[in-house]
């Protein structure tokens, strides 16, 4: 493909996603300007094309203006790129935040750079590393004509209006969603949009994940059980006699299932690969999407029982409610595994 007016581009923060935006632009035959701490991510760019900046300055400079600089960095430390930035940018330069960061923050930083006539634009992306081949989701905020500007460069990130079937219900005829992209409003609309979509995730991972632990534990009447005063007894265990393949259950789930989605490729793909899951410590993380959905339905008093339940299974995975249970276990009489008779 070759965008019909290709643009430059500059990018600051060169992981995973942020190498792989530059690599699909470049294809796409728009140009880039590279800025990493990692010189060896900046010089294996470069040898695929892009032009190397060995500092801010040097990055600032290559650029042509008006210019168009996004970053693809961890939150924490957005705010000291955005910083160092403001006292090189000049008038109608565009600095686009493509991380995760918190949808406040960008409202914050849009009216840090106004007075120096600099744009602020919050880009929230969804593809992860296979987005190179597949395309990014993004939903965007900011200044309708800063977004309008960058459209060429949104178009060729995103995945196209051929990565899915058209919808049967859409009417409209315009607008850029079946394309993959969407101005969503101001100023913070777009990491809005991207953290609830991160908190969607969180609810659908964890239900994916509970499923197919049940499936797998569907043999539970074929093993023998702890009997003592503490432990439930197995009812019918003639009905908890199943000893089924959950790396094939989803297999066959990738196909034609309601519930098929790249999530359960993933979780296909992980399951082929080491049955038992033996990579896998088990410790999920939350990168704080998670948490800014949950205090965002909290403040507009949206119920959001399954997001929050996802949320603190995540801290559970880390051990966080390790105190928790000792506290159960002090309550139930259960000392040093000796347990005495409780209530």
């Amino acid at each position: 493909m070759t965008a019909d007016n290709p643009m430059q581009l500059g990018m600051i923060g060169l992981g995973r996603m942020g190498a792989n935006l530059v690599r699909r632009l470049m294809r796409d035959g728009h140009t880039c300007v590279v800025y990493d701490l990692d010189a060896d991510a900046v010089k294996q760019l470069e040898k695929e094309g892009a032009t190397a900046a060995s500092s801010l300055e040097d990055f600032v400079g290559k650029l042509s203006g008006p210019r168009n600089i996004w970053l693809m960095l961890p939150a924490g430390v957005v705010q000291r790129t955005v910083d160092e930035l403001a006292g090189l940018l000049t008038p109608d330069d565009i600095v686009i935040d493509g991380g995760n960061s918190y949808y406040r923050d960008d409202i914050t930083r849009a009216r840090q750079l106004a007075p120096l006539g600099v744009h602020y634009v919050d880009c929230g992306t969804s593809g992860g590393v296979w987005g190179l081949e597949r395309g990014y989701c993004l939903m965007v905020g900011g200044e309708r004509e800063a977004v309008l500007r960058l459209d060429p460069l949104l178009r060729t990130i995103a995945p196209g209006a051929g990565s899915a079937e058209p919808t049967p219900g859409r009417t409209a005829k315009t607008g850029t969603a079946p394309d993959g992209y969407l101005h969503c409003g101001p100023s913070g609309a777009g990491h809005f949009v991207k953290m609830v979509h991160n908190g969607v995730e969180y609810g659908m991972m964890a239900a994916i994940s509970e499923g197919l632990s049940i499936i797998k534990h569907a043999d539970a009447g074929l093993h023998d059980r702890t009997v003592d005063a503490e432990t439930a007894p197995l009812r019918d265990p003639d009905a908890y006699a199943y000893e089924i393949d959950v790396a094939e259950v989803a297999e066959v789930w990738r196909r034609g299932s309601v519930v098929g989605s790249w999530l359960v490729d993933l979780v296909a793909d992980a399951l082929a690969r080491s049955p038992r899951l033996d990579g896998f410590a088990g410790r999920v993380s939350d990168s704080g999407e998670g948490r800014w959905t949950v205090l965002a339905a909290v403040d507009e008093s949206v119920p959001a029982p399954v997001i929050t339940a996802a949320l603190y299974e995540r801290y559970d995975s880390r051990g966080l409610g390790e105190f928790t249970g000792k506290l159960l276990s002090a309550m139930r009489g259960e000392f040093g595994g000796h347990a005495e008779k409780a209530g």
